[in-house]
């Protein structure tokens, strides 16, 4: 009875909540829905400031600890926050990367030695743990502006090394079949696609070749709607424009079809977009809302954290795009004092610092 009668307090808090931010987001003052369908327009500069404060308060706001939260937790805060983000490690505020590199303890987070590096254990279904072949290599790939540097000390137990050594060790435990779409976040970053390597059952692997695995795959069934994946892809073909301006539309394969699922994958968002700026809850399937505003902010942070990364310059201010950002900080606003799972959360706020940081410099 104690289950049940809490259970529909849950759900009478979420519908309550969710009836609260409909109503309060219908404010003319909010920049919302306005007469017939229309919208107001949305200010870049206006939205860069908004977004930098919440930004803030997210960082500074929402405390984490070693005791409460486990590595899966801490380590998104890491994704969006980099450097910068603290946690409670015995009532001191320690930076949070530091703490983990140097050999800090911390639930789910399981490494040890292999024979070719160190080994990020991977725990399916743990709420605390790695849930994703080379997660954490992933995301360290995608802290700042190039990636936790490589020569970066990482101490596992009694062993020294770097991060050089998970990167290693994913080269070799590569193996076709395998989800890797955290493992390309990583290779895009920190390998040249000219690279060749043999994994320890023998295959012979280039990035190419991941590239071309993660694309023969049901995108939009894999984690999150198919967002990582996408995030994958589009930092694989983002890195190789860099490195080849001359290359312009002549793009070879396979980074010609990863860009050509990524523009696929942009117009999807656009069209599926809701009247409150928001993003499907059904991802890139169809057109769907949910009146769980947790399940709105987990769908359009993931959604627009691939689009913060995916969408060329000329398109960052067009009206769809400033107003799913716009909605996007008015929801963490308004659940500021709210706990919200750590996931949602985190890529929210990497979504909306990754895109304030290039609206802010486009002209």
């Amino acid at each position: 009875m104690f289950f049940k009668l809490n259970h529909f307090r849950l759900v009478l808090f979420v519908i309550g909540l969710a009836i609260y931010l409909g109503s309060a987001g219908c404010r003319k003052s909010e920049q919302e829905a306005t007469h017939r369908g229309t919208f107001t327009t949305i200010n870049p500069d206006d939205l860069c400031k908004r977004i930098t404060n919440i930004l803030k308060q997210t960082q500074d706001g929402r405390q984490l600890s070693t005791e409460l939260q486990g590595a899966w937790q801490i380590v998104h805060g890491i994704l969006a926050f980099g450097e910068q983000f603290t946690v409670l490690h015995e009532s001191v505020t320690v930076p949070a990367l530091d703490y983990l590199l140097e050999g800090g303890t911390l639930q789910g987070w399981k490494l040890r030695p292999g024979e070719n590096g160190i080994i990020a254990l991977v725990e399916e279904g743990s709420a605390l743990g790695q849930g994703h072949q080379d997660q954490w290599l992933g995301y360290l790939s995608q802290c700042g502006n190039e990636g936790i540097p490589l020569e970066t000390p990482l101490i596992v137990g009694e062993t020294s090394a770097t991060v050089d050594d998970l990167l290693r060790q994913a080269q070799a435990d590569l193996h076709t079949g395998q989800e890797a779409t955290w493992t390309l976040m990583a290779f895009a970053t920190y390998l040249h696609e000219d690279e060749i390597w043999e994994a320890s059952n023998g295959e012979t692997w280039n990035l190419s070749r991941v590239i071309e695995m993660e694309l023969d795959t049901d995108l939009y069934s894999s984690a999150c709607g198919g967002s990582h994946r996408l995030y994958g892809l589009a930092t694989a073909v983002n890195i190789y424009r860099g490195r080849h301006p001359e290359a312009s539309e002549l793009l070879p394969e396979p980074w010609k079809a990863a860009e050509d699922t990524i523009l696929e994958s942009i117009d999807l968002s656009r069209r599926f977009q809701q009247a409150d700026g928001s993003f499907s809850t059904q991802f890139f399937e169809r057109p769907a809302s949910s009146i769980d505003v947790f399940a709105k902010l987990s769908s359009s942070g993931h959604i627009f954290e691939f689009l913060a990364v995916a969408l060329p310059a000329e398109r960052l201010r067009e009206p769809w795009v400033l107003r799913a950002a716009d909605r996007l900080a008015i929801t963490l606003e308004q659940t500021a004092d709210i706990d919200i799972e750590c996931g949602a959360l985190y890529h929210a706020a990497h979504g909306l610092l990754l895109y304030r940081n290039r609206l802010c410099q486009s002209p």
